[in-house]
């Protein structure tokens, strides 16, 4: 019997230092997390507003909350570990499965949202440039669209024809321009007065394939992020049951 406790005993002990491991990693990857989404949000969304979906957004806010999770569930975790309480351990596994799945969603949505964004972008880019642009209310799509065609060197959604049907370029606001002046490979005033290819950006497949690879670029580490976390999270959740039985075994 006492040959059984010491087995058990020691363990224990090695389940605990397991899981401590675990949650210093978990902690980090935590941080990790919550940095690609906030990276996501304040660097890599100034093309948001040109999105008809929030589905791009709705990832970047997941892995945020999940990052603040993760590292709130890491010091619980700790203290679990160390205090040897099961009651605390039951919570620490049901707050990793919330994480879990989370980290899940917003893996699996990245992924829906890649194989959409094509058609997406297809059917509303172009309304969106050309209904909205340099109208009242729409200053972010304004921002947004005139640092899209600096950015990538792009003119129009699919290509610089698209701006003829613009609202802004057919009214007498646009002071004769035929494009944006951010359109202009050097931008002046009323430099998109001249659609002329020496003048302003004409490349093949317009904004939208620049745009298009730009998000899917994104999109992709948003969902490697998520489902590889997540999967490291399932030893995580398998030490703490073992931890658990054992810390019952040694009651009984």
């Amino acid at each position: 019997m006492g040959e059984f406790q010491e087995k058990s005993t020691c363990g224990t002990v090695c389940l605990k230092y397991l899981l401590f491991t675990f949650n210093c990693c978990f902690w980090l990857a935590g941080l990790a997390v919550m940095a690609v989404g906030i990276w996501t949000l304040a660097l890599k969304s100034d093309y948001i507003s040109l999105l008809a979906s929030g589905t791009y957004l709705a990832t970047a806010y997941i892995l945020v909350v999940a990052g603040i999770v993760v590292m709130v569930t890491g010091v619980l975790g700790c203290c679990a570990t160390f205090k040897e309480r099961r009651n605390l351990l039951r919570l620490y596994f049901l707050l990793l499965l919330v994480i879990f799945l989370l980290e899940i969603i917003a893996g699996a949505l990245a992924y829906v949202y890649y194989q959409q964004l094509n058609m997406e972008l297809k059917e509303n880019l172009k309304d969106t440039m050309t209904k909205q642009y340099h109208q009242p209310g729409h200053e972010g799509v304004t921002s947004a669209v005139d640092k899209l065609q600096q950015e990538f060197h792009c003119c129009g959604s699919n290509n610089s024809q698209d701006w003829r049907d613009s609202e802004w370029i057919r009214s007498g606001e646009a002071g004769g321009r035929v494009v944006p002046d951010s359109c202009c490979k050097t931008v002046v005033a009323h430099c998109g007065q001249r659609d002329h290819a020496s003048n302003i950006y004409k490349v093949e497949g317009g904004c939208i394939t620049k745009l298009e690879t730009f998000i899917q670029e994104h999109l992709r580490v948003i969902g490697a992020v998520g489902i590889g976390i997540a999967c490291v999270q399932v030893f995580g959740m398998i030490f703490t049951c073992c931890l658990y039985k054992s810390l019952k075994l040694e009651h009984y």
